[in-house]
């Protein structure tokens, strides 16, 4: 059994990661927080043995195999360095690292140390993708030509906050969003972004400095040309994804979300069919994934490389939409 330490008491643990631990047959023994009242309430709520309020005495515990790391993205390379530096294996919130140099270093770190880093990029894992990977991958759209990311939410206020004041801890919509559509299409379609065009503006939500909407085009290896919407602002759309061929289309519906739901409908000249979902937790996979990594058998769903590739993503996004310019994506691996 796998035993975790949470270095921060967040929502996203609360909703999601600790249920999918737990049911990947993992245990929670230990959270951080650097209030102690926080933390000893959200342990007692959580039902978690131990809180502390230091990143040592958590990495520090020998009861602790592994730590899940849901802090402000600024804090995330030194927590992230001191639970490999303590032999812990990481899974690390995207963006793992506000600078690529950053995130290079924690995985070189989790390299040399021999233990697994991975990133919570937990759109990979919904059935409609893997579908639409496997789709793509049995040439039944023939030739990728082109995609579309419908991925523009509205943040709920329990979730606000730094996101949409904070461009210190990462706030904003690029590195919060877009880093997720740029870790689904390399993962659907296989292949490596090169450069990005973008731009980006503040609806009403966001702060000065930090943008709550943008689009923009990323351009693959391949050739392929992925248009993508992202934003805090948009109570009534729906989000999807479609990767459209020389032979077909797929039109994913629905699926640009943390829930185990939507479609994917693949046309073509035989006409429209639904392709086959077997919905499951996004997390649990996840987490069923790193138990087995950690272990020794196969790879996380999101490696440490795989933040890398969606941070530099998001990185060239900011500057795209901060220069009017097409920007190369670039990360150094």
């Amino acid at each position: 059994m796998t035993r975790w330490g949470l270095i921060g008491a967040s929502t996203i643990a609360r909703e999601w990661v600790i249920g999918a631990i737990r049911a990947a047959g993992g245990e929670v023994v230990s959270v951080m927080s650097t209030s102690a009242e926080r933390g000893a309430a959200y342990a007692e709520e959580n039902g978690i043995a131990k809180s502390v309020t230091t990143v040592a005495e958590l990495v520090g515990d020998p009861d602790v195999d592994a730590v899940y790391v849901s802090t402000t993205n600024e804090l995330h390379r030194e927590q992230t360095l001191a639970a490999i530096a303590a032999g812990k294996h990481v899974l690390c919130e995207k963006p793992l690292a506000m600078t690529l140099e950053d995130a290079r270093d924690m995985v070189s770190a989790a390299q040399e140390a021999g233990v697994v880093l991975a990133t919570n990029h937990h759109l990979r894992n919904a059935a409609s993708h893997r579908a639409m990977r496997d789709a793509i991958a049995e040439g039944r759209i023939g030739r990728p030509i082109a995609a579309r990311v419908f991925h523009a939410v509205y943040l709920p206020p329990h979730l606000q906050g730094w996101r949409l004041e904070r461009p210190d801890a990462g706030g904003g919509v690029i590195l919060d969003i877009t880093v997720h559509d740029a870790d689904t299409l390399r993962f659907i379609l296989n292949d490596d972004p090169i450069d990005a065009v973008a731009i980006s503006h503040s609806a009403g939500m966001g702060k000065e400095g930090v943008e709550d909407g943008v689009m923009g085009v990323i351009h693959f290896r391949s050739g392929v040309i992925a248009q993508f919407h992202d934003a805090f602002t948009t109570k009534y759309a729906e989000t999807g994804l479609e990767v459209h061929g020389t032979e077909g289309s797929l039109i994913g519906r629905n699926v640009m979300t943390q829930k185990p739901t939507g479609t994917v409908t693949l046309r073509n000249a035989d006409g429209e069919s639904e392709l086959t979902l077997d919905h499951r937790n996004l997390y649990e996979t996840a987490l069923s994934a790193f138990h087995a990594a950690a272990q020794g058998n196969g790879r996380p769903s999101a490696t440490g490389e795989d933040g890398v590739w969606s941070l530099a993503t998001g990185l060239a996004v900011v500057k795209a939409a901060a220069t009017g310019q097409a920007v190369a994506i670039e990360t150094g691996l």
